[in-house]
């Protein structure tokens, strides 16, 4: 099983929501994982409520500092912010990385939200499953 690290600034809404979709949609071929470079220490309630309404939220899902999976070994770390992207540190055991960015919805109307989800299962699942699968 290939191993993927979703990566952004907060770890409370983009990352979470990708996570949970790699996991649901992809977790045949690759195990999906999500941290922050300045994690929240909190899941946003509405990306938390979305994923729930849509059965892809697990109880274990939960905003990490990146100290936390730094040492892991991953097949790919994906940045989905461009904070993320200019911050990330470099993970030795990763075979490749992959920058796909969206819009942060946090404070935005729940539509928001429901439309980075969409965005992150149509732009960013392909690019991941011809990666890893």
């Amino acid at each position: 099983m290939k191993k993927v690290l979703i990566l952004c600034t907060g770890n409370s809404c983009r990352s979470i929501m990708a996570e949970a979709l790699v996991n649901a949609r992809l977790g045949d071929c690759t195990e999906a994982y999500s941290s922050g470079v300045r994690a929240s220490g909190a899941v946003n309630p509405n990306a938390k409520a979305l994923l729930e309404r849509k059965g892809l939220w697990r109880d274990t899902y939960r905003s990490k500092v990146i100290d936390e999976v730094l040492d892991q070994p991953f097949d790919l770390v994906v940045t989905v912010c461009d904070h993320a992207k200019e911050t990330c540190p470099m993970f030795p055991k990763a075979i490749k990385t992959l920058h796909v960015g969206f819009d942060d919805p946090s404070g935005k109307e729940f539509g928001e939200y429901e439309k980075t989800l969409s965005l992150i299962e149509s732009e960013l699942l392909p690019r991941i499953k011809e990666e890893l699968c």
